[in-house]
């Protein structure tokens, strides 16, 4: 399949042939929702903890006698029906992160390029350079190209320039190719690759 390529400032800059396999198919929001639930599992930090009973630094003596006093048996004052215990099943430090095959993973990131081609969400630009890094240029030029919430995506190194002058624009975010992920893609309204981006997407799914 043929896209169209411009350049930055809106430009036409011919076609590229891309492949059906990669950009072609048929999206399944299933396979999209595992790799986004897989990634976010694993960003979780998973550093939650409450206190337990073990973990409480008061006496661990009876409280009183067991018997003839009238009141409920109780030993220790740790224990969490008494206020400062211990909570009871409380969060403890854990990871959150899951199996998912490495199979599914390139798969889904397959069905998130081609979901970004069906509803007309992917721009293809010859390449992301600029002269200056000029947040004021660069924003304009993205106002040409129709977007004003997207991911770039790069060749294997960013321009400097180009990154420094896209940092200041809110809702824009700018990846080397290597760095191209599911919920990246699908958090932004728009995809922007270069053709270098390109060429290294089809490469690592030959």
């Amino acid at each position: 399949m043929d896209l169209i390529v411009t350049t930055l400032d809106g430009k036409d800059a011919g076609k590229l042939k891309v492949s059906e396999e990669v950009f072609g198919l048929d999206p399944r929001e299933d396979i999209l929702q595992r790799v986004v639930r897989w990634q976010l599992a694993r960003r979780q930090q998973g550093t939650h903890q409450s206190q337990t009973r073990a973990d409480v630094s008061r006496t661990g003596a009876k409280m009183y006698k067991q018997k003839g006093t009238g009141r409920a048996r109780h030993s220790s004052a740790r224990v969490p029906q008494f206020r400062g215990g211990g909570k009871a099943h409380g969060p403890v430090v854990r990871s959150h992160a899951h199996e998912l095959p490495k199979k599914v993973r390139a798969l889904g990131l397959r069905h998130a390029l081609s979901a970004k081609v069906k509803s007309q969400d992917l721009i293809i630009v010859d390449e992301l350079n600029v002269k200056e890094a000029k947040t004021k240029v660069l924003a304009k030029d993205f106002a040409k190209l129709g977007f004003s919430d997207a991911l770039l995506i790069g060749g294997k190194e960013i321009d400097l320039k180009f990154s420094r002058a896209a940092s200041n624009i809110p809702n824009v975010d700018v990846l080397p190719v290597q760095g191209i992920n599911v919920y990246d893609i699908l958090r932004r309204g728009k995809l922007v690759l270069s053709k270098a981006a390109v060429e290294a997407l089809e490469e690592r799914f030959k």
